[in-house]
C-alpha cells in the first residue's frame, strides 16, 4: 500500500472510530481527538479533570474501539512498584517464576496517578520511557503498542504526590476535560440511567496501530514549520531573547526540547487525520495547548492575577 493511500485510509478509519466512541462518550470532542492523536504518535497522555467527567470511561471506550488489551491500575498511597510491574515467586519446584503485573498490556489506565508515592510513580514512568521493565535484575520487554493514559484530579491536593516537572515532561499531551454543556449533560443522563447496553466494535488491531505510528513518522515537514515550532517553544522560556513581556512576567520555567519534538510529531498526526500529506503552521497551533500546558510553570503573580497557562500559550501563537 502506498503512503498516500495509507493516509486516506487513516482519515476514513479515524472518522469511523470517533463515531464508535461517540456511542458512549457524549461531547468531549477535543479530549477524544487528542487521546487518539497521542496513540497514533505513540505518546502517553495525562487526562486532567474533576470527578465524573468520564475520564476512565473515555480510556476504556478508546481501548475497546482500538481492539487493544486494556488494564486499569487504581493508584493508592500503599501501592508498591511490584504491584504494577509484577514479582518473582517460588513455584512448587522451588524455582523462581516471574508473574507479570498489570503493566504488561497495550493500554494502561493509571487512575489518579498523583495518589501514589514517588517510587511507584517512577516504576511506571520507567516503563513509559523505555517500553520495558526491570525486575530482580531481569529485563522484560513490553508488548507494542504500549500507552499510558493517566488521570489526575486538579482540585484535590490533600494526601497527594504531585508529579514533578521532569516526570510530567514524559507525557506527550495534557488533556483537560471540561464540564459538559447543558444539552450534553441531558444526553448523558438519558443514556446512563436506562438499561441500554452499547456495543463498541473494534476497528483496529495492535499491528495496524504500529504501522500507523511508522506512517506518521514518515510524513515530511517543511523547515519553516519546524522553525515555527522550535521558536514557539523558545518563547515560553522567560530568560530567552524571544520571550514576550507576558512570559517574563508570569512564568518561572519554560518548555524543553521534548516539547518541540512532540509539537512536530503531533502536528504530523493532526495533518494526517485531516487528509493532509504534510503539516503546516496551523497544525502546530492546533496541538500547542495540550503539548505545552504541562511543560511550563506559572509563578505566584500569575496565580494571584488569575492568568491561566492556556492564556499565555494563546498569546504566543
Amino acid at each position: 500500500m502506498s503512503d498516500v493511500k495509507a493516509v486516506k485510509d487513516l482519515v476514513d478509519k479515524y472518522n469511523a472510530i470517533k463515531t464508535e466512541i461517540g456511542k458512549v462518550i457524549i461531547g468531549q470532542h477535543e479530549a477524544v481527538n487528542f487521546t487518539l492523536l497521542s496513540i497514533f504518535c505513540g505518546g502517553h497522555s495525562l487526562l486532567v479533570g474533576v470527578p465524573g467527567l468520564a475520564k476512565t470511561l473515555l480510556v476504556n471506550t478508546v481501548s475497546d474501539a482500538l481492539g487493544l488489551h486494556f488494564k486499569r491500575i487504581q493508584f493508592t498511597p500503599d501501592l508498591m512498584p511490584s504491584d504494577i510491574l509484577g514479582s518473582e515467586i517460588l513455584d512448587e519446584n522451588r524455582h523462581f517464576k516471574f508473574i507479570k503485573g498489570p503493566i504488561f498490556s497495550n493500554i494502561i489506565l493509571a487512575d489518579e496517578i498523583n495518589r501514589t508515592p514517588p517510587k511507584t510513580q517512577a516504576a511506571l514512568l520507567e516503563a513509559m520511557q523505555e517500553r520495558s521493565v526491570t525486575v530482580s535484575g531481569n529485563h522484560y520487554k513490553l508488548d507494542l503498542p504500549f500507552f499510558v493514559l493517566a488521570t489526575q484530579n486538579p482540585i484535590e491536593q490533600e494526601g497527594t504526590y504531585p508529579l514533578p516537572e521532569a516526570q510530567l515532561d514524559r507525557f506527550m499531551f495534557s488533556i483537560y476535560l471540561e464540564y459538559p454543556s447543558f444539552e450534553e449533560e441531558v444526553a448523558v443522563v438519558k443514556s446512563t440511567t436506562g438499561n441500554k447496553i452499547t456495543i463498541i466494535n473494534p476497528l483496529f488491531s495492535a499491528e495496524e496501530i504500529v504501522e500507523i505510528q511508522k506512517l506518521i513518522r514518515k510524513i515530511p515537514v517543511a523547515d519553516n514549520v519546524i522553525e515555527y515550532a522550535v521558536g514557539l517553544v523558545g518563547k515560553t522560556r522567560p530568560k530567552s531573547k524571544e520571550a514576550t513581556d507576558l512570559v517574563k512576567s508570569y512564568l518561572d520555567w519554560g518548555a524543553g526540547p521534548r516539547a518541540s519534538q512532540n509539537l512536530i510529531l503531533a502536528a504530523k498526526a493532526h495533518a494526517a487525520v485531516n487528509g493532509k500529506f504534510s503539516p503546516d503552521i496551523e497544525n502546530v497551533k492546533a496541538v500547542a495547548i495540550p503539548i505545552l500546558s504541562h511543560r511550563i510553570v506559572k509563578n505566584y503573580k500569575a496565580e494571584a492575577e488569575g492568568i491561566t497557562v492556556a492564556d499565555i500559550i494563546k498569546s504566543l501563537l
